[in-house]
């Protein structure tokens, strides 16, 4: 009378975590809680890892494993797409003691391997032995079973003097695919710098808030400085650029004040007290455009004159958050008209996705 017990694929490593239970009825055998992992389930994946694993192995010598991938539980045909041509016994292999002396064949026309050892090895365990089989190239086609006959001989004729067997299902599975959305993310600040702090090597001499820069009364005697802190964070990939202009010359209405002349492509030192201009610094040494230290280089102190045109302040090849210090300094000669001087700073700062 013959006896039968419940086969079953234990587990798949598949993207999405999932997990087949196949109960089987085939003719009793030794082998018990036989599963097949693979390292991708994914059909048409080549390069894939397939570890068997077994208990209740016989202790006894052994000269053939005989691996039959099929789709059918008996008989049947090799899975369609499945490549063996390449698949190698892994070293990692527990189900005999020295898996490099054994000798692999494989069929791929029949979908078989066989490995096979003249000298022959009994397992050291009859519990938790594998048998791994690499590079094999999956089959094409997901979410059909297939099965694997495993056996084991005492004969290299992998045909005579059977010791184990036993028939794993299995499924290869499409991959999950797994989406989710960032959205971009710009924040951009200005705070106001206190009076005494240095600003690309110059001291600044009076106060400024997030909004206004007094530059107070200005004399001949000494330039006025002022600072203002840019912060600027994103999740942009290209980083950021800021950008500074303004939108006229500093004018009390009747006299434009006289802006400095280096340009920003090329600042330097400012003009000394009694002189009439007005320009900006940056402390920023890794600027995305020309010279990228060109206002911090050989001690800093080099500014460029303001113009309606926005040219660059700040700069971040990569998603960041930083902080940039740009100044401000303005002198007058003993000509320069009295009045009440204003005008206004733009600060644009942009993300590059």
């Amino acid at each position: 009378m013959k006896k039968y017990i419940s086969i079953f694929l234990i587990s798949l490593f598949v993207i999405g975590s999932f997990s087949f239970l196949v109960p089987l009825r085939f003719s009793a055998a030794s082998l018990q809680s036989g599963s097949l992992t693979l390292s991708d389930s994914r059909p048409s994946t080549a390069s894939v890892t397939y570890t068997f694993n077994f208990s209740n192995v016989t202790t006894s010598s052994i000269r053939c494993i005989n691996v039959a991938f099929s789709d059918a539980a008996t008989g049947g045909s090799k899975p369609t797409g499945l490549t063996i041509t390449s698949a190698t016994f892994g070293g990692t292999s527990t189900y005999v003691p020295t898996p490099a002396s054994w000798t692999v064949n494989n069929n791929n026309t029949t979908g078989v391997t066989t490995l096979t050892f003249a000298t022959g090895e009994v397992p050291s365990s009859a519990t938790g032995r594998t048998v791994v089989l690499n590079g094999i190239t999956n089959g094409s086609t997901a979410a059909t079973t297939y099965y694997v006959r495993f056996s084991t001989y005492n004969n290299v004729d992998c045909a005579t003097s059977p010791v184990d067997n036993q028939t794993i299902a299995f499924i290869y599975t499409n991959g999950q695919l797994v989406s989710a959305t960032v959205d971009p993310t710009l924040s951009f600040t200005i705070a106001g710098v206190a009076s005494g702090q240095t600003v690309n090597g110059a001291t600044t001499t009076v106060t400024s808030t997030a909004t206004t820069v007094p530059l107070g009364t200005l004399t001949t005697g000494s330039n006025s400085i002022a600072a203002q802190d840019l912060t600027v964070g994103t999740n942009a990939q290209g980083g950021y650029t800021v950008t500074i202009r303004y939108t006229g010359s500093l004018t009390n209405g009747t006299h434009n004040f006289t802006d400095f002349a280096s340009p920003n492509s090329a600042p330097t030192t400012f003009s000394a007290a009694g002189t009439e201009a007005f320009g900006y610094t940056t402390n920023d040494a890794t600027l995305g455009t020309g010279t990228v230290d060109r206002f911090t280089s050989s001690g800093g102190l080099k500014f460029a004159g303001f113009t309606t045109s926005p040219v660059e302040v700040a700069y971040s090849a990569t998603a960041a958050s930083g902080t940039t210090r740009v100044g401000y300094e303005a002198g007058i000669s003993a000509t320069t008209p009295a009045g009440a001087y204003t005008t206004t700073v733009v600060f644009v700062a942009t993300p590059t996705y």
